[in-house]
């Protein structure tokens, strides 16, 4: 199969209609041409996956697909902005009609979830890397930022953290856990949900936000440097936005009857850690003024996205750990990075 046969065969669809006025032309010329609706304008945000980097050879296919686009929604979510339409770089070792299928399954699975259009791209032979670059609408000047949290704020996370990276020490051969345990924290790793739905219920909400991808200290370390504020986060909230610890334990806080004893429950610490500096979560971080908890809610309810109050923004610089007792710890606002 030549590569214009590939990119026919698995990639050329027509856009959906929630895209249709805005994809003046899509794939099958050298650009695609967009046009965004009256009183928007483009956000754009590209994402690049390479093998043995960003995602291990044992993922399937499909959930490939799925969270190689997931992984660029979820930085349209952070700025409140609509998907439109998306471009994919697509570099493969040999073509597997197999493999492509599936891929291609999980990608405009989720593509068609959101309305959003492949509008073109490029196929190359070469080491498994996967390139894809989002568009989406915002009005002007309602996109969330990094720069507007504000001393008092609250500070807020939607969804789970920490379990992709439970998943990654279970591969990684450290950490063993119950089955039920181990499928949610591998799907939480494989297949992440993108909160696009919240993003945009919290335009004229959020003060500010980021996406939640190299680790929660450091993509919220980016709010703190670019609004030149403090946090304090605190440990009894965080550590309840891991969802592997709650299958673990049963409701009343104990190991559940269901579950073997074996492995024992990592310590609090440990899943603090994962909460903190896991990474590859692809949640929203946002901070709100105390004033709109009950619109924070209601926007989350609108969106069916959970979110939790995890402690508030401080005119003091620096980003601190409340322990249950009370101690304040200070972290690091560093989080993963490829050259470091």
């Amino acid at each position: 199969m030549g590569e214009f046969d590939l990119i026919a065969r698995y990639f050329k669809r027509p856009p959906p209609l929630a895209a249709a006025a805005q994809v003046t032309l899509g794939v099958g010329d050298d650009c695609a041409l967009l046009q965004p609706r009256p009183g928007q304008q483009w956000a754009v945000s590209t994402d690049l996956l390479i093998e043995g980097r960003h995602f291990l050879s044992t993922v399937a296919p499909d959930r490939l697909g799925h969270k190689a686009l997931a992984v660029n929604l979820s930085d349209l979510a952070a700025c409140g902005a609509q998907p439109v339409a998306y471009t994919l770089a697509l570099s493969l070792p040999s073509v597997d009609e197999a493999w492509l299928a599936a891929f291609a399954q999980g990608l405009h699975a989720l593509a068609d979830a959101h309305g959003i259009a492949l509008v073109g791209g490029d196929t190359t032979r070469g080491p498994l890397a996967i390139g894809i670059t989002v568009m989406g609408e915002v009005p002007p000047g309602q996109a969330l930022l990094r720069s507007g949290a504000k001393a008092g704020d609250e500070l807020w996370v939607s969804g789970h953290l920490g379990d992709a990276r439970l998943a990654l020490e279970v591969f990684r051969g450290s950490l063993s856990v119950p089955l039920p345990v181990w499928e949610l924290a591998r799907q939480r790793m494989e297949q992440p949900t993108p909160r696009v739905a919240l993003g945009l219920a919290l335009r004229g909400v959020a003060s500010a936000a980021a996406d939640v991808s190299d680790g929660l200290c450091g993509d919220l370390g980016h709010i703190l440097a670019a609004s030149g504020v403090g946090a304090v986060i605190d440990a009894a909230d965080a550590i309840e936005t891991i969802a592997s610890r709650g299958v673990w334990m049963g409701a009343s806080g104990r190991l559940d009857s269901n579950l073997s004893a074996n492995p024992p429950l990592p310590a609090e610490w440990q899943w603090l850690d994962w909460v903190l500096n896991g990474g590859d979560d692809y949640e929203l971080v946002f901070t709100a003024p105390s004033a709109l908890t009950e619109a924070v809610r209601l926007a989350a309810a609108a969106a069916g996205t959970p979110v939790r109050r995890i402690g508030r923004i401080q005119a003091e610089s620096g980003l601190w750990l409340r322990e249950r007792d009370g101690v304040l710890t200070r972290l690091p606002t560093r989080g993963f990075d490829h050259f470091a």
